[in-house]
């Protein structure tokens, strides 16, 4: 299979790399940051680990063609800096009580570079990989309701609430129900026109 590759005007979405996980961990795995996603991994007393969420991710890949893939922000003069700023990509739904199978995407960034529109940038690339390349007739995207950046940024790229989609969870923390948004290939081709 060949390597994943995207870029976009201030990063690249690739497939991991083995000296990625590090400085993934390091910045992500932070409460700030896992707040809303059941809280800081822990080695061996929780029910995630940083060791569970890497064979996840890279068995999405294998699965299926497609993952969370690592972003990377390029440097100045289109130099890479190689430095992680997070995760965004597309998964096949797959927890349970949820809607299965269905194209989801998702993103996890490290703190310091919220507020400057690198998530956004990145699930753009990501939602058109997976309308054009990985031929998604819709998409799916969940989080908790206290999430509001998370949603907002759902509503930001055009996906819609999908109460009907809603299910009760732990596997975000103690937060009950997770949320569901989605977006049609047609929605999305409409929103590419008026951009």
């Amino acid at each position: 299979m060949a390597e994943f590759y995207l870029e976009t005007e201030r990063l690249i979405l690739r497939d991991w790399r083995e000296e990625d996980w590090e400085p993934f961990f390091r910045h992500t795995n932070t409460p700030a940051v896992m707040r809303w996603l059941g809280g800081v991994l822990g080695k061996d007393n929780t029910r995630m680990t940083c060791d569970s969420v890497r064979e996840r991710l890279e068995g999405f890949a294998s699965d299926h063609g497609f993952t969370f893939w690592v972003v990377e922000r390029k440097g100045d003069g289109g130099h890479l800096s190689g430095e992680i700023l997070g995760f965004c990509g597309l998964k096949r739904a797959n927890q349970p009580g949820g809607p299965q199978g269905d194209m989801e995407i998702g993103w996890r960034f490290r703190k310091d570079s919220w507020g400057k529109g690198y998530a956004r940038e990145a699930a753009q690339a990501a939602m058109k990989a997976g309308f054009e390349q990985f031929g998604a007739p819709h998409m799916i995207a969940l989080t908790v309701e206290g999430n509001t950046g998370s949603w907002g940024l759902m509503k930001r790229l055009g996906m819609v609430r999908r109460e009907d989609l809603d299910f009760p969870s732990d596997d975000f923390g103690a937060h009950g129900t997770i949320i569901a948004y989605s977006i049609t290939r047609e929605a999305w081709e409409q929103g590419q026109g008026a951009a």
